[in-house]
């Protein structure tokens, strides 16, 4: 049985009041927290009977530059309720180009993977994680020039890639075409 929208902002307002934003859009719910709620708004979604949103099934970013500067980062945990065939959307907004967000590995042990992958690939850092380190690229992903990590799915990230940042393999092997 579907969970209500009423419901799920019933079992949120204790923790966050009435500063959650929500979009409903063909069914789908997407809520917006702040990121000092999250901790908190995350296992109560997870622990109240009326919700049980047990399983953190991904977890992923958007990246909003050019168009946001100051609120550049989002990051999106897709959430399943097994018991009430449930799936919602969370979402925190994010400061800055260096932004941090508290990690919610102590809520859903399978967040841990998930957040090492968004970190990769777009910079953002999960305070209080057990492991934060690269997911894909190497350790030392550079900026050859600046010195600077990069971030691949960054919207600042050069389309073409960073020159000599990784060794590429030839353009046509062996005369091929």
């Amino acid at each position: 049985m579907a969970i209500s929208l009423q419901t799920i902002l019933d079992v949120l307002a204790p923790v966050c009041g009435t500063t959650v934003a929500v979009v409903e859009h063909r069914g789908d719910i997407t809520l917006t927290v702040d990121s000092n709620d999250l901790i908190e708004a995350a296992s109560e979604l997870r622990d109240h009977p009326d919700t049980q949103f047990v399983h953190c099934t991904d977890i992923s970013a958007v990246d909003w530059f050019p168009k946001r500067k100051k609120d550049r980062f989002e990051v999106v945990y897709f959430l399943t309720s097994l018991v009430h065939a449930q799936k919602l959307r969370l979402k925190v907004v994010l400061q800055g180009d260096e932004p941090i967000c508290p990690s919610v590995t102590e809520v859903w042990k399978s967040a841990n993977w998930y957040e090492r992958e968004t970190y990769d690939m777009y910079g953002i850092r999960f305070e209080g994680h057990p492991d934060l380190r690269r997911f894909y690229m190497p350790e030392d992903y550079v900026n050859p020039e600046t010195g600077e990590p990069s971030y691949p799915l960054r919207k600042d990230f050069p389309l073409m890639g960073v020159e000599n940042a990784l060794p590429l393999p030839e353009k046509y092997p062996n005369d091929a075409l």
